[in-house]
């Protein structure tokens, strides 16, 4: 973060050359006349101006602290969202040149076309020290971390996943799991200049606590004291911690990579395996982020960015593949990635979704089923979606699905059904005005049983700007590397950090 002090520089002469010196300073009035010298010595000075007029207007290049600036990512423009600023612009996007020339020239420019986040002291983070059993501990263990998949080979590489060079360089591209946002933010918040190792300096308390990892790995365990222990466990330790104390908690956050639901046992309800942690009444007073918040009982709960597959380590890369979305060729007018769904209303949304689809010859469908299916392999799902104008997202499971960040990755407009999959979830990262950059068609309206022809009453102009927020959007939807320095751009945690910051300033 700050520049290498350098060595003494060397004399300008060697031992010989001192004695020329000596002897030329000795015998100046001798020589002074001699046009020769007189020639030299005028053309010395003219290269030496010219040499400080380079350094004056090129001076060298030096590492830049990468900080968030709090106060300029929360101003909201027009009631936008607090973190309006920090959707990232290119330089004139809509005139970029897409060509493959474009794409190696920006990648080789020296300045970043990003707004680059900054530190103040209002966004100091310290990361508690957690026992292991609450975080790292937990992955001795990570074949059973999940109760339907082994987890394995998805906790490798900070969560990250497998390299998956079939999408592009190994990397930066993985195959990422949707349910490991909390790794990546953990060891993105360790690696992250706002970092402080003084809890006496710390704005803001992270708690790393690997929640949905251990949630997942116990939602058949029918003991509900045994299914809650690790989180009674955990919110005890926090507690005793003397900067616990200073705001009651209030200036501490968690990162959880699976939906307030799993967290939210209901006490009169059925049993789907959840815990209780975000129940607990020492967790309400904490700001809990969460890929999926409760739609009306999650007031301290606030959406984070499923993680997608792309993760880079330089804003070149950023830029590089936002140019390469804007050139792709969409031969298809709207695609829906899914299978089928049980309980009433999933079922009738999604069913309708995969009928339409199914139906229409400017449609493309890949239909999700049990075993092996392609709806698992990034490289396949990215295809689809990048020769979409448009991509269906119904709710899955829950509400929300990382297929909305797929589709956002791959330039594809997403079409929602219900405002609970992206709108009432990511304030912090989308933009207020959801008609930028997204279709709306409520789903028991009688245009859900038109799609495509809804589709298509949206003029040609009015797509190709929608397309073109939603590459802006990249940047700040993305996890970067956790091992990136000097990224260039702000991605989803510095999103995530600058908007905690504000927030908590609001309630302390």
């Amino acid at each position: 973060m700050f520049s290498r002090r350098q060595s003494p520089p060397s004399p300008p002469w060697t031992d010989d050359e001192k004695e020329k010196h000596y002897y030329y300073s000795n015998n100046k009035g001798t020589h002074f006349n001699n046009p020769h010298l007189r020639f030299g010595a005028l053309v010395f000075v003219f290269l030496s101006l010219w040499l400080l007029l380079l350094l004056i207007w090129f001076p060298p290049k030096t590492t830049p602290i990468v900080e968030l600036d709090v106060d300029l990512v929360q101003k909201p423009q027009q009631q936008q969202n607090v973190h309006h600023h920090l959707i990232h612009k290119t330089q004139n996007p809509n005139r970029i040149n897409t060509s493959t020339t474009a794409i190696a020239a920006a990648t080789t420019t020296t300045k970043s076309p990003f707004t680059v986040p900054t530190c103040y002291p209002s966004v100091s983070v310290y990361v508690y020290p957690l026992p292991a059993k609450f975080n790292l501990g937990l992955l001795d263990n990570c074949h059973i971390l999940n109760v339907y998949t082994n987890m394995c080979p998805h906790v490798a590489n900070r969560g990250l996943g497998q390299p998956h060079p079939q999408l592009g360089s190994a990397a930066s591209w993985f195959a990422t799991h949707q349910f490991i946002a909390e790794m990546i933010f953990h060891a993105r918040v360790e690696n992250h200049p706002c970092r402080t190792l003084d809890p006496g300096r710390a704005t803001l308390f992270y708690v790393p606590f690997y929640g949905g990892l251990h949630a997942s790995s116990n939602f058949k365990e029918a003991n509900l004291t045994a299914r809650d222990e690790l989180t009674v466990d955990l919110v005890d330790y926090v507690q005793s911690q003397p900067w616990w104390k200073r705001h009651n908690g209030r200036d501490h956050f968690i990162a959880l990579g699976r939906t307030a639901w799993d967290f939210m046992r209901a006490a009169d309800g059925p049993d789907f395996g959840a815990n209780s942690l975000l129940n607990l009444p020492a967790v309400k007073n904490m700001s809990v982020l969460t890929v999926e918040r409760h739609p009306w009982q999650g007031s301290n709960q606030h959406g984070l960015p499923y993680p997608s597959y792309f993760h880079p380590s330089t804003w070149q890369e950023m830029v590089a593949w936002q140019n390469k979305v804007r050139e792709m060729e969409r031969a298809h007018l709207f695609s829906f990635i899914g299978g089928p769904r049980k309980g009433l209303e999933k079922a009738a949304v999604r069913n309708e979704f995969i009928r339409q689809c199914g139906e229409s010859t400017r449609c493309m469908l890949l239909k999700c089923g049990s075993g092996a299916s392609k709806c698992h392999e990034p490289s396949e799902v990215l295809k689809v979606m990048s020769e979409s104008q448009f991509c269906l997202q119904a709710p899955g499971d829950s509400f929300t699905r990382r297929s909305t960040f797929d589709s956002v990755l791959a330039g594809c407009i997403p079409v929602f059904s219900s405002p609970h999959t992206a709108y009432t979830q990511y304030k912090w990262f989308l933009p207020g005005d959801v008609s930028t950059y997204s279709v709306y068609i409520e789903e028991k309206s009688d245009a859900s049983k038109r799609i495509e022809e809804e589709l298509l009453k949206i003029p040609s102009e009015k797509v190709t700007a929608m397309r073109e927020k939603l590459i802006e959007l990249i940047p700040s939807l993305t996890y970067a590397h956790p091992n990136a320095t000097n990224l260039g751009f702000g991605d989803a945690v510095d999103v995530a950090l600058a908007s905690l910051a504000k927030h908590i300033q609001t309630v302390i």
